[in-house]
């Protein structure tokens, strides 16, 4: 049998082996193989479908019974990949133009015998006679011209499809995503978590390696013999993800600062700011956080929406008109009932009530009681357990009070407790 690689120039797994052999596979075989590897013609081998997590292709590697070819070719860096992509997608534009331009050009040709009796009446209208032979050569002529004519709207099609998939790989190819702020913060908040992950796992590993070298055994869930090297292993391939995460983050990091940086943040939007904001238009700031803005549309069909995106969102600020802090009054006392009904309507029957046990300035010390048909009932509590919740305003209404699993709690009116009984 032959062998399998990874190829680090285009970080893909490689399966290398003639043609007789994969015919001599069975179809299980063949099946997993398509799964996870794709034919190229221009390697004359099948790569796998993964890029970054190549367990699965392994597995199969193994199992197909292919010896280890190890490692082939030089490790790309990140911008070398992306001006690579960008190559690809650019090729792949032109070819989708040369068939949206050949589409057009069928169809030009495939309605132009119709068109030519634009305005003769007689084409279009002449009945057809039946039994007279001019007459059905007449119709079956004109009804292979319509039949091309309906050819020519489904090659019209095609142009604007092929139009389209241009239109996409010209962006892809113009790497226009990395002129977009949002597009690099978010990748530049993946690659820091990624590498913080990477360094945890190299912790473990150099930890259960020393354990090893210090005699003890260590086993894995199949209770097999971990040997070292397999940690070894599982350092080296670590630290060379790390090194192409770190590679990436620069890059997104500089790339970001080309455009300017974050420009925005805590420090200069505050809540009450009419800002714009990437996708959204006019928007007032409701909250700023540490890395995130929570702000309300206020123009075109999604206005009165509510939505958080980071700061690099904001393109500009339209008006520095700051709200006051709101102070918010808890407006429960001891012994207060808090409720969940069924639906959004509070006249509906609770299914689940609270007891206001303590009160702070900002709070409240709930306990669970019991709810018999739809009816709270006080102090007969179900649960020894006490939440303390905050009192707290809606983003999205009047409601001032406390939330359960990010639902409201209403209080239950006495009136109410005694109507209802």
């Amino acid at each position: 049998m032959g062998k399998y690689i990874h190829n680090l120039e285009t970080n893909k797994i490689e399966l290398h082996f003639d043609k007789s052999e994969y015919m001599g596979l069975s179809d299980e075989q063949k099946k997993e193989i398509k799964s996870n590897f794709l034919w190229s013609k221009s390697a004359g081998t099948w790569v796998s479908r993964s890029t970054r997590n190549h367990y699965f292709a392994l597995k199969i590697a193994e199992k197909l019974g292919l010896e280890n070819g190890g490692k082939e070719g030089e490790r790309l860096s990140y911008a070398e990949q992306l001006e690579r992509k960008a190559e690809r997608a650019e090729a792949r534009a032109e070819r989708m133009e040369l068939h949206a331009a050949n589409a057009e050009k069928r169809a030009e040709n495939l309605q132009a015998e119709l068109n030519r009796y634009r305005g003769d009446t007689a084409f279009f209208t002449q009945p057809i006679i039946a039994g007279h032979s001019g007459s059905q050569a007449f119709a079956r002529q004109r009804e292979r011209i319509f039949d091309r004519y309906r050819k020519g709207f489904e090659e019209y099609r095609k142009s604007e499809y092929f139009k389209d998939r241009a239109e996409t790989a010209r962006q892809t190819a113009n790497m226009a995503q990395l002129k977009n702020p949002v597009y690099l913060h978010n990748r530049i908040k993946e690659c820091k978590a990624t590498i913080a992950k990477l360094e945890k796992n190299i912790v473990a590993y150099e930890e259960r390696l020393y354990r090893i070298e210090q005699g003890e055994i260590i086993k894995s869930y199949d209770g097999k013999v971990i040997p070292s090297e397999r940690y070894e292993t599982a350092i080296q391939e670590t630290i060379e993800k790390m090194e192409y995460e770190i590679d990436k983050l620069a890059l997104l990091e500089n790339k970001l600062d080309e455009i300017g940086g974050e420009k925005f943040s805590k420090d200069n939007i505050k809540p009450g700011y009419i800002v714009g904001m990437k996708r959204w238009g006019k928007c007032e700031i409701l909250s700023a956080g540490p890395v995130n803005v929570t702000f309300k549309i206020l123009k075109g069909g999604a206005a009165g929406g509510v939505l958080t995106e980071p700061y690099a969102a904001i393109v500009k600020v339209l008006e520095e008109k700051e709200t006051e802090a709101i102070k918010i009054v808890n407006p429960y006392q001891v012994g207060d009932i808090l409720t969940m009904h069924y639906g959004m309507d509070t006249k509906n029957p609770v299914y689940m009530a609270y007891q206001v046990i303590k009160t702070t300035e900002t709070g409240v010390k709930l306990q669970q009681i019991a709810v018999e048909k739809g009816v709270p009932v006080k102090d007969r509590f179900i649960s020894d357990k006490q939440v303390q919740k905050k009192v707290v305003k809606s983003k999205w209404s009047d409601f001032v009070g406390v939330y359960m699993d990010d639902r409201q709690l209403h209080k239950y009116e006495i009136k109410e407790m005694a109507g209802a009984v």
